[in-house]
């Protein structure tokens, strides 16, 4: 049988991950790859950064964790205008990775409402779920 973990551990395992990274952590988008790791490099084409509310994350529940509030920003990054593919959540230094992944327009693992970014435009996430496994 394999291990698993009650909904309160599930819980705590979600919520050290916003506390980990901290207040105002920094988000941004880019056209190249996810890299390795979050130690690894930036991708290449930055597109977009903006900076999280103070309080970033919804409550963890049922093993889930989701974005609160708005997140959105202007397009500004060197890599524009160019198709979104990656990202990387920073702690407030805007350095220190934390998390990446894959985007997409209704996939990846950070859902935006256009992947096609020009300079200027409102960039908006729709959707970002941390989902705990060990259910």
């Amino acid at each position: 049988m394999a291990v698993q973990l009650s909904e309160d551990v599930r819980t705590a395992r979600l919520e050290a991950i916003e506390t980990a990274i901290g207040a105002t952590a920094k988000l941004a988008i880019f056209s190249g790859a996810v890299p390795g790791d979050c130690a690894s490099g930036d991708p290449a084409g930055e597109l977009a950064r903006m900076t999280l509310p103070a309080d970033y994350m919804n409550a963890a529940a049922a093993g889930t964790k989701t974005i609160k509030g708005a997140w959105t920003c202007s397009a500004a990054g060197a890599g524009l205008p160019g198709v979104a593919l990656s990202f990387r959540i920073y702690a407030n230094d805007g350095t220190t990775c934390h998390i990446q992944g894959t985007v997409g327009m209704g996939s990846g693992d950070l859902a935006l409402d256009n992947t096609s970014i020009a300079s200027g435009q409102t960039v908006t996430v729709v959707t970002f779920t941390l989902t705990d496994g060990n259910a």
